[in-house]
This record gives structure tokens, C-alpha cells and sequence, in this order.
């Protein structure tokens, strides 16, 4: 989920963006999944050159594990239906989810992966890394769904109900009682941006809006168990001019991925970024256009019921010297654009937030006051959408909304678009800095 910087600042918001600026020339991008049903592929070597063990010299091909996909489960008969309703835990009975993409650290952090030390933290995390891998097998099970069945004619409507009835029903929290969307279920809204917009668009009710074959639309989507939110992006297009856009956003995320790390600063993450990215250009309509890095957007990182736990990962050259660090976990994404590469408020509100250092303030509309009690309870500060509402039965909750917002309790967090008649990409992962090994948690044989 993406997020704004404020006008001049290198500082962002809950859903994850920021500014800065600098130049770019090429990068090369990480290998893709593999077929994660056979178990063999695990220790299979490639991407040269993306770690280094320490050893000067010749740089060393990395081993990669990708999430093993076992279909009906670990020991269990039961297989995933279209559009998927199983619960994920009726698909793994033992209670064990796959492991995401598993990568070593590099240089100096090297000792991390056989440290006794480092590997007894890792084995004490065990129960919030089994949290985080069911969200992602619910994230890619989902998705890998979606992706199939999208198509243009649908409304976005249709779409998003779609990919949320779906993370509902495998996260086994249907969200319909008290408190069940705060044990599992939507991480946030699913945004269904198209063309120009980049990101925080989910219709609001009665929106006739469909598909178009020509339409560049970014999927931004989150699943979570007991809050640890998994974010996870992917644009979809129904016409191959757009291949280049897309090629360059998902390069320049992998480089993202590939690039982070403890002790990394995170401006060297962006610089890394926009070369990838920056390197690219998409000939549309007869024009060749160069794909820019949207430099007020940007990464973050997530902290347990918080989208943003205060920590931007920039998406061009920066010298913020901020660093990551152990036990953090990050959302890398990256928006590229063959406009302006920089997005301002646009469209009618739909993504919501209550802020974790909301203010005690008194409430003079009592519908407010209900309305806060409802999200207090229902999403806490997981962020919701104005569809959220509707399906708890909440009715001409518009006039207390808005008195939240400008009570400075809940956070609107408008459309983000670039100028009319361009197109923007997205694609985004969660990664784990564990104590021994960065994870890709939300990592898939799509993307």
C-alpha cells in the first residue's frame, strides 16, 4: 500500500511513499520463482552476483527457497477451489506454512546465517513467522486467482469484492462480527488504480467503473493473521505495449529486494532503484516515452496493525542514511510512470485510517462518535474503506467520517495520480530481516 511525502519532505505516511531525486542507467533483475511444487528446484543455483559470502574475488550464485507450494497441504486431502474459499489452515493441518524466498545476507552481515546465536533468535520468532507465512499463502493463493480470472468487462467492484471475499474466507475470518477483522482478514483495502492513478483507489459504493482492455491497472492488496500484514502488489494490462512499463517497475523492485538488508541505508536502496527503473522506456502510441521512478512514493516499513511503523524506503536517489535493522520488516514498492513521475491528491476518498497516536478529543457529532466506536473495534488501526462500512451496516456515516478526519483522529489517504493520459506501474513485496536470512515473505512463483 502506498503512501505521499508531504510537500518537501523526505518523511511519509501510513500506506508507504516518498520524494527525492536523481539519475538512473540499468540493472539487471532478480531471477524469477520457480515451480515451487518440486521440492528439488530448492537448492537449484541462480541470479549470479547477488550474493556475496564475504570472499573477495569472483562474485558467488546465490541458492534461493522458494515458498513450497504443497497442493492439499501438508498431509491434508483438501485442494483450493475457484474462487478460492478453503481456509489455508484446512490446507496445511499441521499448522506449518511455506517459507517465502529465502536470501542470505552479504558482507560483513555473512556470519548471520550459521551464527548459533543469530539462529536461537530466529527460532524464538517462530510463532509471528508462522503468522506471516499463512498471510502470504493466503496473498498468493489469492492473487494467483485473481490474476486468471481479471479480466476486462468486470467492474472494479466486482474485482475488489472479489479479492476480498477471498482473503476472508482463506483467512477464515469472514469480519462480519465484533473484532474478527482485527484476528485476520483484509491488512487493507484492495486498490484497483488504473492508468494515471497510482495508487489508493477501491471503489466506493455505486461505482459503475470497468475494466478496459487498454488499462494499466495496479492490484495492491494486503492479507494478515493477528496483524502481522502482508503487502503485496502486482499490475495487471491486457495489451503487450505496456510489457516495458511493467518489465522496468518489477526490475527495479527485485533490485529493491535484492539490495536491502540490515545496516543498509535505505538511500542506497533508492539510488539502486531509479537506475533499474530509469533504464527502461515504452514506445506507446508511436511515442517513445522514458519510464521515471514516481520520486514522492515510496517503501516502508510495517509494524503489527500498522501499514507504517515510521521508516520510508525511497524509490530514487536520496541521502537519507536511515538504516534497516534486525527484526524489521519492509515493504518494498516501486511506481514508475511515463508522466511526470510525481503524484498529487486526486479523485474522491476511499482508504481510511484511525491513527495510532490519534488525539482524545471531544466528539460534538454523535454520529462520529458511533462511527469511531465502530472502527475502534472493527479495524482498530488497520486501514478500512468506506465499502467496509457499508457491509457492517453503517448508513449516512459520511458527515461523522469526515468529522474524524478533520478532528485529526482518522486519516484520509486520497487517490495518488500522476498527470491525465499517462500510465503508472506497480510492484511491490514484504521481506522479514530475520536475525539469520532476509525472507521475501510474500514472494511467488507469479512474481
Amino acid at each position: 500500500m502506498a503512501a505521499k511525502v508531504a510537500e518537501g519532505l523526505e518523511s511519509m505516511n501510513l500506506n508507504g511513499s516518498a520524494t527525492v531525486n536523481g539519475h538512473a542507467n540499468g540493472a539487471k533483475e532478480v531471477a524469477s520463482a520457480k515451480d515451487e511444487n518440486d521440492d528439488s528446484d530448492d537448492d537449484k543455483e541462480e541470479d549470479a552476483g547477488n550474493v556475496d559470502t564475504g570472499a573477495p574475488g569472483a562474485a558467488k550464485k546465490k541458492k534461493k527457497r522458494k515458498p513450497k507450494k504443497k497442493k492439499g497441504g501438508a498431509g491434508g486431502s483438501k485442494t483450493q477451489t475457484s474462487p478460492p474459499r478453503v481456509p489455508i489452515s484446512d490446507l496445511f493441518p499441521n499448522g506449518q506454512y511455506p517459507e517465502g524466498e529465502i536470501c542470505e545476507y552479504r558482507n560483513e552481515n555473512s556470519f548471520r546465517t550459521t551464527s548459533e546465536e543469530k539462529r536461537h533468535l530466529d527460532r524464538m520468532n517462530n510463532d509471528y513467522l508462522n503468522e506471516y507465512r499463512q498471510g502470504a499463502e493466503v496473498h498468493r493463493q489469492v492473487r494467483q486467482w485473481a490474476q486468471k480470472n481479471i479480466k476486462p468487462g468486470q467492474t472494479l467492484t466486482e474485482i475488489a469484492e472479489g479479492i476480498e471475499d477471498s482473503v476472508r474466507a482463506l483467512t477464515g475470518h469472514q469480519g462480519l462480527e465484533e473484532g474478527d477483522n482485527i484476528k485476520g482478514g483484509m491488512g487493507f483495502p484492495t486498490g484497483l488504480s488504473i492508468n494515471h492513478c497510482a495508487a489508493h483507489y477501491t471503489p466506493n459504493a455505486g461505482n459503475k467503473m470497468v475494466l478496459q482492455e487498454d488499462d494499466v491497472m495496479k492490484v495492491d492488496f494486503g492479507s494478515h493473521i493477528n496483524g502481522r500484514i502482508v503487502d503485496s502488489a502486482f499490475t495487471m494490462t491486457f495489451n503487450p505495449v505496456y510489457d516495458n512499463l511493467l518489465a522496468a517497475v518489477k526490475d527495479a523492485t527485485n533490485t529493491g529486494v535484492r539490495e536491502a538488508g540490515i545496516d543498509v541505508r535505505v538511500g542506497d536502496i533508492g539510488a539502486a532503484i531509479q537506475e533499474a527503473m530509469e533504464s527502461y522506456e515504452v514506445e506507446i502510441k508511436g511515442q517513445m516515452l522514458p519510464v521515471k521512478a514516481i520520486r514522492n512514493l515510496n517503501g516502508h516499513d510495517i509494524v503489527q496493525y500498522s501499514i507504517h511503523g515510521g521508516k520510508s524506503v525511497p524509490i530514487v536517489k536520496s541521502h537519507d542514511q536511515t538504516k534497516m535493522e534486525e527484526g524489521e520488516i519492509f515493504a518494498i514498492e516501486t511506481f514508475g510512470s511515463t508522466g511526470k513521475g510525481y503524484v498529487r491528491d486526486d479523485m474522491e476518498t476511499s482508504h481510511y485510517a484511525k491513527r495510532a497516536d490519534a488525539p482524545n478529543v471531544a466528539l460534538r457529532v454523535s454520529s462520529a462518535r458511533s462511527l469511531l466506536n465502530t472502527i475502534t473495534k472493527n479495524f482498530g488501526t488497520l486501514p478500512f474503506c468506506r465499502r467496509y462500512l457499508d457491509r457492517l451496516g453503517h448508513e449516512k456515516y459520511l458527515l461523522g467520517l469526515n468529522n474524524l478526519v478533520s478532528s485529526g483522529i482518522v486519516e484520509a489517504y486520497p487517490p495518488l495520480c500522476d498527470v491525465k493520459g499517462s500510465y503508472t506501474a506497480q510492484f511491490e513485496h514484504t521481506i522479514l530481516m530475520r536475525p539469520t536470512v532476509k525472507e521475501v515473505i510474500s514472494r511467488g512463483d507469479d512474481y
